[in-house]
């Protein structure tokens, strides 16, 4: 019935709007089509040729402005690369993120760790100036948060990886990204993973404790 009233009122709407344009006369609207299209039809070449341009030109903007970042995470106020430092460099993730074996949360490099290899790596990068900025002002590098876990839910660092649950396994292969995705757990994630390896199903003993 919605639907019904609904239709009948554009109907209304548009039957209304043509009576008014064309000042009660509502065959100049057809006459207008006839001679509207027969223009369009002349130029029917020229037309195509342009929407295909449109076109062409919308799917380049997509893929160069939009694709490449989809699910991107924040910019970081470092530019990080995790592929430079993780991969090529093979600096274990324990050396950034400390308390990852003996803590709920992994830990966020602070500037003095940043600043124990880039005293002398690149010290005069405009980035590790940066660096040098926040450690003289006593500022904790504003780090921004890239994956995420639901409020409700406690995920224990310490236990998976007493467990030797590998990084990878929820976090991906970042040692081949540059610039990390941002990701938000989801529940079936987890309840497949500790159905697969047998853990704990329990809601409170799990996850919600």
């Amino acid at each position: 019935m919605e639907i019904l009233l609904t239709t009948i009122g554009i109907l209304t709407i548009v039957t209304l709007t043509i009576i008014v344009g064309t000042g009660g006369k509502p065959m100049r609207a057809v006459s207008g089509f006839k001679e509207t299209f027969k223009a369009i039809n002349a130029n029917r070449g020229a037309l195509v040729i342009t929407a295909l341009t449109l076109v062409v030109l919308l799917v380049f903007l997509y893929a160069f402005y939009f694709f490449p970042h989809r699910n991107m995470a924040p910019e970081q106020p470092i530019p990080f690369s995790h592929q430079l430092h993780s991969g090529v460099k093979a600096i274990d993730c324990y050396y950034c993120h400390p308390y990852v074996e003996r803590s709920l949360h992994p830990g966020l490099p602070p500037v003095e760790k940043c600043l124990h290899c880039h005293n002398c790596i690149i010290a005069n990068h405009p980035q590790i100036l940066k660096e040098h900025e926040y450690y003289n002002t006593k500022t904790p590098t504003p780090w921004r948060k890239v994956f995420h876990v639901s409020e409700h839910v406690v995920f224990n660092h310490k236990r998976h990886i007493k467990k030797e649950i590998a990084c990878e396994s929820c976090h991906g292969q970042i040692r081949e990204a540059d610039r990390l995705r941002t990701h938000r757990f989801k529940m079936g994630f987890c309840i497949e993973c500790h159905r697969e390896k047998k853990a704990p199903l329990d809601c409170w003993i799990a996850c919600h404790s």
